[in-house]
């Protein structure tokens, strides 16, 4: 099997001898984009997730979609038609339930673009247009632009992991800045992605 993350692994692994040492030890890139999901569903999925661990979120999405066994993810229509206890019933706070119908209202009002339509934009143009929905953060449009559109340039800069791992990469005292960790990430275009996967993956010291 080619390892299709192979010419960003070694760019990666050029910058330096921290990035060397730590790509080696990790091994190949393994990330994996959950292809051809809509906006509207990757939305509702990131907000699930949302200040949460994943065994936690995937209980949340796991009962959301117990609530629709007919589909394979429910419609926006039918999310909007959702009471609000059951939706609480499955482990959603008030404030995601607001967020997750508004989501849903904006994709059946044309505001959140189907996939085709997401594919054609470009970065910034999709995350300025869904940003402006309640409760979705630049973050959240993020995580779409990385798993569902596939996207290999981008660089979670508010991403706790990311920082994070960018301070246990190079020993740093402190976490640096949103506004610190885009200048430095420039340096790892156009496979901010893959850095960032890595990043996710650095071991605590």
């Amino acid at each position: 099997m080619h390892d299709k993350y192979q010419a960003a692994t070694e760019f990666l692994s050029s910058q330096d001898d921290d990035w060397r040492r730590h790509i080696a030890a990790v091994g190949p890139c393994l990330h994996e984009p959950h292809a051809a999901r809509d906006p509207y569903e990757s939305l509702v999925r990131a907000i699930a997730y949302q200040q949460l661990h994943a065994k936690a979120g995937d209980a949340i999405v796991g009962r959301l979609l117990a609530l629709f066994p007919s589909v394979s993810f429910p419609r926006p229509e039918q999310i909007v038609a959702t009471d609000f206890d059951q939706l609480r019933a499955c482990g959603f706070s008030a404030s995601k339930i607001a967020t997750i119908q508004g989501i849903a209202q904006a994709t059946l009002d044309g505001v959140v673009p189907d996939y085709t339509t997401a594919l054609a934009m470009d970065d910034e143009a999709l995350i300025e247009r869904l940003v402006t929905l309640r409760g979705v953060g630049r973050w959240t449009v993020e995580m779409l632009l990385i798993y569902s559109l596939e996207r290999p340039d981008i660089l979670p800069a508010d991403d706790f992991g990311v920082r994070e791992g960018y301070r246990r990469l190079k020993g740093l005292e402190v976490q640096p800045t949103r506004k610190q960790m885009i200048e430095i990430g420039l340096a790892w275009s156009p496979y901010r992605t893959v850095a960032s996967w890595y990043l996710w993956r650095v071991p605590g010291r």
